[in-house]
Formats: structure tokens, sequence, C-alpha cells
């Protein structure tokens, strides 16, 4: 599932190649279609994001909601455009671009009302200026769940995923099993702050890089890390390796129905 950062980036993109113009609105596998002719020939106006969910308003009043879930896939591209396939949900296009969207978990028009709804059921998310990292904490300090866990909560933080999960509790050397309440405020305030720069830096690169400058593999002497997930990382998904740090071998677990991974040495419990 994708993390927030791409979300926020998607955003952005669609507001790029669309916002401001009037836009060819199709739904050729149908599921879409009486939202789709609603919206057909008119603008594009603004585009949000909030954790792992996209909202495009058009000139209308109402808002498409986007999940992409666990198979959702957004696809860019110029014109002319190919035949759609019948997998494509929604398909906007202009005389410069496409876009096509297959397989979200949500696609939806919505009202106004609607969309606070899911805004007021979310936790705040590190990319958005209205977030209140402060309300979280609240809510974290008070529990017995471990803080791996919480991070993935998305009515406690909006966005985070599996990959920031690892990387931002790596970062700050916390045992990923401590239990919300004895995370203290400093600790807390330390991680919202890195994950607001680390997925800011998700969102202009297009992919998650997390090693500070001293660990990257030309500064360590190392070849680069090669996954489909991209970037530089310390712990995620590299079970049974060594730390970049201390040498020792990273863990994995299974913990909040996602792979953890950690180095107890310097996560020390």
């Amino acid at each position: 599932m994708p993390e927030g950062h791409t979300i926020h980036r998607l955003a952005d993109d669609y507001l790029a190649a669309f916002g401001g113009r009037r836009a060819q609105v199709t739904s050729p596998q149908g599921k879409f279609a009486d939202a789709a002719a609603l919206l057909d020939g008119t603008v594009l106006t603004a585009a949000k994001a909030h954790g792992k969910h996209l909202f495009l308003r058009f000139e209308t009043a109402d808002w498409i909601h986007i999940h992409l879930g666990l198979f959702g896939k957004v696809n860019f591209g110029g014109i002319p455009a190919p035949p759609p396939t019948d997998t494509v949900r929604l398909r906007l296009a202009n005389d410069t671009a496409h876009v096509d969207l297959r397989g979200p978990t949500t696609c939806t028009l919505i009202t106004d009302t609607e969309k606070q709804a899911i805004h007021d059921r979310l936790g705040p998310d590190p990319l958005r200026e209205d977030a209140e990292p402060a309300r979280a904490y609240e809510r974290i300090v008070r529990s017995r769940t471990t803080i791996a866990a919480l991070l993935l909560d998305q009515k406690l933080i909006a966005g985070v995923g599996n990959v920031y999960r690892a990387e931002v509790l790596f970062r700050h050397g916390i045992d990923p099993y401590r239990a919300g309440r004895d995370i203290t405020r400093s600790e807390w305030d330390a991680m919202w702050a890195d994950l607001v720069a680390l997925m800011r830096e998700g969102v202009r690169n297009n992919r998650i890089d997390t090693v500070r400058p001293e660990h990257e593999p030309d500064a360590m002497g190392r070849p680069p890390r090669k996954d489909d997930h991209g970037g530089e990382v310390y712990v995620y998904r590299r079970a049974n390796l060594p730390c970049h740090i201390c040498g020792g071998e990273i863990r994995t677990a299974d913990l909040a129905a996602r792979n953890l991974f950690w180095c107890p040495a310097c996560q020390k419990a």
C-alpha cells in the first residue's frame, strides 16, 4: 500500500496535469460511470491529500475520493492516449495528458460533509499544514500498545506506513515493542519532526530515502541498495543483513499484521 508521501505527490501531479483545464472524465470499467458523466467536461480546481486518501475537486460542489488500498495504481501518460482497458476505473484526459486509475479500494463521489467526516476520523498528517502532532501524542501516551503498532494506526497518525514506521524508530533508537505510554514527549516531538522532513523529501523525490549522508553507499564504501521500493534505508526489508551502524543482524517479525524490521542492538529495549 502506498505511503502518504505518494498520495501527496499524486495530488501535485493531478493538479499539474489537469488543474484549471477542462477534462474528459470517463470510467471504462463502468463502476464510476454515473459520477464520471456528471464531471465530464468540467475543470479540476483542487487536489488534496490526507494520509492515504486523495481528494479531487472539479467545478461541481463534490469531490472524488480515492483510496488506492493494496492494489490501486495511478498511471500518467501523454497524448494520444491508448485505448483504455476494462480495468480502468477512472480516466482523465485533456489535449496534453491522460491519467488512468486502476484497482482502487475506493473511488466515489462525496460531498463536503462526507469529506470532512473522513478528515475527522484520521490522525494528523505530517505533510499537512494543519497537522496537530500533540493530538496524536495525547493518545499515544495513554496506550499500552506498542509504538510500532500505533505508528500504523491511521486514526492516530495519517500517512505513515511500514517503511516510515521501521525507519523512524531506527533513526531514533526506539525499540518497536515499547508501549506508547513509555514514549516521552521529547522523543515524540523528535520523531514527528523527522517524519515531516523525511516525507517531504519523499514527495520531492518520489521515493523513500532515510539514511543520513554519512551512511550513504559512497560514504561507507558499500554497494547501493537494490529493491523495488527504491531508496536507501537502514532496516526495512534488510532482515538478516548487517546493520549499517553496529554491524549486528537486522531482525524481522510480524507486528500489527505487517512485517516489522529493526536492529536489536541499536534499538535497545
